[in-house]
């Protein structure tokens, strides 16, 4: 009785670490947006990533045990694992925010994981099951609808955000192909210190480029920037990675689609955006084209991932 009463309590304690690390990764749109106002958005990058990368080094130097160091070849993959799936990644991100709006970028990422399932299905030439067929196409509507409404609305500028969002999601997918090869026995502390940074340079060198611009961010930036470190970069990774290895993985990822809900929650009460139906309705077929494609995954995969679930956490 009192083994399943703490069963209860570990199951409850690790959906309420995902949960709270999808809501950290979904304000990012919104504290992006905001830190925008007074710092470039290669600039952002820099100071988060490097300030991330410090904070994880710690945390290496401290935990005892854990995997070895990454041999020479396997660390130049993590390393482009981090320019890529950080640098490259954030780059577009930030830049497509400071075009666009939170909302908007809170809503299209809802798409990446589908993205992301395309690439590893070509890469790995596995066979697109129906169901996924069908939510690839309404997770493709959804967006549609939403990059539609930011051109009708903002423009050019809103337009080429959306796109730049999209593109993000491609780089997005291109980094967990990568990173399956590249983390090959290294667990996740070490893995993400060494592609944060990585990341962390590219981003020092392309922040050069608004050099010019460089000046003391005011006190609310800086509050924004540390929030980005702490809490998005670090914080959302030992969340989710705690809630992770206590449950299977295909409900983690579910969880996950919480984030465009909560980003654009905080684009309204952060940003003080306005939400519009044609990006309620696209947002709404995104996360069900989402649900629709894992369906075929979540059966077949299950077993497995939940024997994996029995076995002891390092």
């Amino acid at each position: 009785m009192d083994g399943d009463v703490g069963e209860g309590k570990g199951r409850t304690r690790a959906v309420c670490a995902v949960v709270a690390a999808a809501l950290f990764w979904s304000s990012s749109y919104a504290v992006t947006k905001e830190a925008l106002a007074d710092v470039g958005p290669l600039s952002i990058g820099a100071i988060r990533f490097t300030l991330a990368a410090l904070l994880l080094g710690i945390m290496l130097r401290v935990r005892r045990g854990g995997a070895g160091r990454p041999g020479p070849r396997q660390r130049r993959l993590i390393h482009a694992s981090g320019l890529l799936g950080i640098t490259a990644y954030f780059v577009l991100e930030n830049i497509g925010v400071e075009l666009s709006t939170a909302s908007d970028a809170s809503l299209i990422v809802a798409v990446y994981p589908l993205m992301t399932m395309l690439l590893e299905l070509a890469a790995f030439r596995t066979r697109l099951p129906l169901p996924r067929i069908g939510g690839v196409l309404l997770a493709a509507l959804g967006a549609f609808l939403v990059v539609r409404n930011g051109a009708e609305v903002g423009g050019g500028d809103r337009w080429l955000g959306d796109i730049l969002l999209l593109l993000g999601g491609l780089v997005w997918a291109g980094y967990n192909v990568l990173a399956k090869t590249a983390g090959r026995g290294q667990d996740a502390l070490s893995l993400t210190y060494h592609q944060t940074v990585a990341g962390a340079g590219g981003f020092l060198v392309a922040s050069l480029w608004e050099a010019g611009d460089w000046h003391l961010p005011g006190a609310t930036a800086a509050a924004l920037l540390a929030y980005l470190a702490v809490a998005c970069s670090v914080g959302g990774f030992l969340l989710y990675n705690y809630g992770l290895s206590r449950m299977t993985s295909s409900v983690a990822v579910n969880i996950l689609n919480l984030v465009p809900v909560f980003g654009v929650l905080g684009a309204v009460v952060i940003n003080g955006e306005s939400v519009r139906l044609p990006q309620v309705l696209g947002g709404a077929i995104i996360i069900t084209g989402v649900a629709l494609g894992m369906i075929e995954r979540r059966t077949l995969a299950e077993p497995r991932v939940a024997a994996a679930d029995r076995a002891p956490v390092g």
